[in-house]
């Protein structure tokens, strides 16, 4: 981690599941999230899984070092995903997160254990963009110093 002088510099990932490839946030509001992250300090990072078993796999591989926290987009992973392994991986999953959905059809009924569950759903209906700036901002303030964010 780099020294930043506030805080170590984290990164909050961004993993999407399969048809939340980044055309489907958008590349303005995909740059809009980066330049808040970065404006905090933060690094930003997406990656998109082509599969259900991707997605899977990625949260099983856990997380890079540096990450310290964790924004998923499921996207429709909830309809073609074996319920197992997903709930296995999310369990295997170290770091808080967040679950963002644009549909409350997409939401993960997973009965995971209690210290396995994420810090909150944000689910808007037809308004991804707002759910994942939403989710930013949790991360930003579980992350991030009051006074870097302008509130302390």
């Amino acid at each position: 981690m780099r020294s930043t002088g506030w805080t170590d510099v984290v990164a909050i990932l961004v993993l999407q599941g399969p048809a939340s490839a980044p055309h489907r946030l958008g590349i303005e509001t995909a740059c809009a999230l980066w330049r808040i992250a970065r404006a905090a300090g933060q690094v930003l990072s997406f990656r998109a899984s082509a599969s259900a078993s991707a997605f899977a796999a990625s949260l099983r591989q856990g997380v890079d070092a540096r990450d310290g926290f964790v924004l998923v987009d499921p996207a429709d992973v909830a309809a073609t995903a074996d319920p197992a392994e997903l709930r296995d991986a999310l369990e295997a999953l170290r770091v808080p997160y967040v679950e963002v959905h644009d549909r409350s059809a997409g939401v993960l009924d997973l009965s995971l254990r209690p210290d396995a569950m994420p810090l909150a759903t944000i689910v808007i209906n037809g308004d991804l963009a707002s759910g994942y700036r939403i989710a930013l901002g949790i991360a930003l303030r579980r992350l991030v110093p009051a006074a870097r964010l302008g509130r302390g």
